[in-house]
């Protein structure tokens, strides 16, 4: 299990989820004590390599007192009110805290469209892979003040699943109020004994969830679950520890208690059969035989090795690939819409900008987005 642990903080890039209990306090203040020890935290990963994004709850909790609300709101609209309070006031806090360790901070609002909608999906995909890559540290937290009931994730553990499957992470903490999976709630049950490993989430292992401890958070020891199945499905490895702990990443690699729900696959190998078996394509483009060459060696598609477009698709739509001979080599997911597509036919990438009037990708379909059949 050390070993486990260890593996699991000790990769390329990983998810931190911070609940609205942690970060601000009953006075609805920021626990900028707390903050700044997590936020060395971070630091201290980044300097071992590892590419950090945070999501985080807390606009709701640090905007209502800040409206003269008499209490947590419960209306939608309410809510929605605090959120535009408060979401302000919580990446200030992220952006002063990860000021003092020398890192950038850009915040990024989504709501579950975003993550369903191909499109948006990707461009979120990309928007937080360029920030990622230029240093920057991804702030994240659900776009509440534009989000109706029936677009909501309503809780940030499972959107943190999502962004983690989005990114291809292989780590996801979540840090929380509670210290790990307990077979029973332990509030009420004083016998519960904690679950060190999840090898499998399944029938037994949700009938241990209970609700949320705090009051201040709303997302339960069932949201944890479910988006703990979200991304081990995905090839993520699951870390639920106490959060409230001064340097809680630290504490867990000193031996703290956690429950680490383990990856059935790998991030990538679970796009690649995403991408092979759940998508329908929707197009075809067809190619020439220097592009068929270049495929085998495991390289992108570009425009230059296609020399037909047909049907009907979007950007990110799923793509069937085919040889001079007909054959079905590959399936994708294509960079361009149909009419964008059809004016690259045969184009070099030096010739993507004058013939589209804007400069896009340089590959049709990138190998990352592509499986061979």
């Amino acid at each position: 299990m050390r070993e486990r642990l260890e593996a699991a903080l000790r990769v390329q890039r990983l998810v931190v989820k911070v609940g609205s209990a942690l970060l601000v306090a009953a006075d609805g203040s920021v626990r900028a004590g707390w903050l700044a020890g997590l936020v060395r935290d971070l630091a201290d990963l980044r300097a071992a390599g590892a590419e950090v994004v945070v999501v985080t709850s807390g606009a709701v909790a640090l905007g209502w007192r800040a409206l003269g609300l008499p209490r947590r709101p419960v209306r939608l609209e309410e809510k929605q009110a605090a959120a535009a309070a408060g979401q302000i006031r919580l990446a200030r806090a992220w952006q002063e805290a990860l000021a003092a360790e020398g890192l950038a901070a850009a915040q990024v609002l989504i709501t579950l469209e975003d993550t369903e909608s191909r499109r948006r999906y990707l461009n979120a995909r990309a928007t937080m892979g360029t920030l990622l890559r230029l240093g920057a540290v991804p702030v994240v937290n659900e776009n509440d003040t534009v989000a109706t009931a029936e677009i909501r994730f309503g809780d940030n553990d499972r959107l943190s699943a999502r962004v983690a499957v989005m990114l291809e992470a292989e780590t996801l903490v979540l840090l929380s109020d509670v210290d790990g999976l307990y077979t029973a709630d332990p509030r009420r049950e004083p016998g519960a004994r904690h679950v060190p490993l999840v090898e499998t989430i399944d029938a037994s292992i949700r009938a241990m969830a209970g609700g949320s401890i705090s009051g201040v958070g709303t997302g339960g020891m069932t949201s944890k679950l479910a988006a703990a199945e979200i991304a081990t499905g995905a090839g993520c490895t699951v870390l639920l520890a106490q959060g409230g702990v001064e340097r809680p990443i630290t504490a867990l690699r000193a031996g703290a208690r956690c429950t680490l729900f383990a990856a059935a696959t790998t991030p990538r190998r679970a796009r690649k059969d995403w991408i092979a078996g759940a998508l329908a394509p929707t197009g075809t483009l067809w190619l020439d035989e220097g592009a068929v060459a270049a495929l085998a060696r495991g390289s992108s598609l570009l425009p230059a090795g296609v020399t037909r477009v047909e049907g009907r698709f979007e950007k990110g739509d799923a793509v069937l690939l085919r040889a001079p001979d007909g054959r079905a080599l590959a399936k994708g997911l294509v960079a361009y819409d149909a009419a964008d597509a059809e004016r690259l036919v045969g184009a070099r990438t030096s010739e993507i900008e004058s013939r589209l009037g804007w400069r896009g990708r340089d590959e049709l379909v990138h190998r990352d987005d592509l499986v061979l059949l």
